[in-house]
């Protein structure tokens, strides 16, 4: 399902190309459900209704005050298993959705560009501040949501393997097993062990393809 805007630009294309491939797609607005803005995108809005549909937070009436437009990219962020950032400068509504994103463990992705266009450089801080990964094909997404993936190791099959580890790693994986998604600080905290040496621990892990780290020093298990 692609979740969006409406709005000019990659959001209606966006929307325009899941119709044409007969994916559901949700336009979340910032106004009333009594208007559609921009109003040239009415057509498409309507279409939308037919697989997926437009989402609100606003009474009918709702103008689409200026102040609505950041605070409906939470409703975007929390609908999605990942967010796409194609263009942004160094302020902007997308890299708003990314925070939220990123403060919701979702995935962030970001589209690189040339060093000197004004719309990549939001875009290319997000990728240094580790902050989304980057982003070149839909086969990038694929592979980071596991989307590929014909025959997904059980964890019944990887914990097979985990006897080899030392009982702090063991209490780590086994955190991460329950929670599916842990910060470094929640994994200090569940373990009762210091940041300094849950980093530590969480490296070696990685190398040994156990688990896999995610935008915002967030990590899940590989499977």
């Amino acid at each position: 399902m692609i979740v969006s805007g409406l709005a000019y630009g990659v959001d209606i294309q966006a929307h325009k190309s899941a119709l044409k491939n007969d994916l559901p797609t949700v336009g979340v607005v910032a106004h009333g459900l009594d208007k559609m803005y921009p109003a040239d995108n009415a057509a498409t809005a309507e279409k939308m209704l037919l697989n997926g549909g437009l989402l609100t937070e606003y009474i009918h009436g709702t103008k689409p005050e200026r102040d609505n437009f950041p605070a409906r990219n939470r409703i975007v962020a929390g609908l999605t298993d990942a967010v796409i950032v194609i263009e942004s400068a160094t302020r902007g509504g997308a890299l708003i959705t990314a925070e939220i994103a990123n403060s919701y463990n979702r995935d962030v992705f970001a589209l690189p560009g040339r060093i000197n266009d004004l719309y990549s450089k939001g875009c290319h801080a997000l990728i240094k501040q580790n902050k989304a990964m980057i982003f070149e094909s839909a086969a990038d997404i694929a592979d980071a949501m596991n989307w590929n993936q014909k025959e997904k190791p059980t964890l019944n099959k990887q914990m097979m393997l985990f006897e080899d580890y030392l009982p702090e790693e063991q209490i780590i994986i086994k955190a991460l097993n329950q929670k599916n998604l842990l910060s470094i600080d929640e994994i200090a905290l569940t373990s009762l062990m210091p940041v300094s040496k849950v980093s530590s621990i969480l490296l070696k892990l990685e190398f040994a393809g156990i688990l896999i780290p995610l935008p915002g020093k967030v990590f899940k298990l590989n499977n």
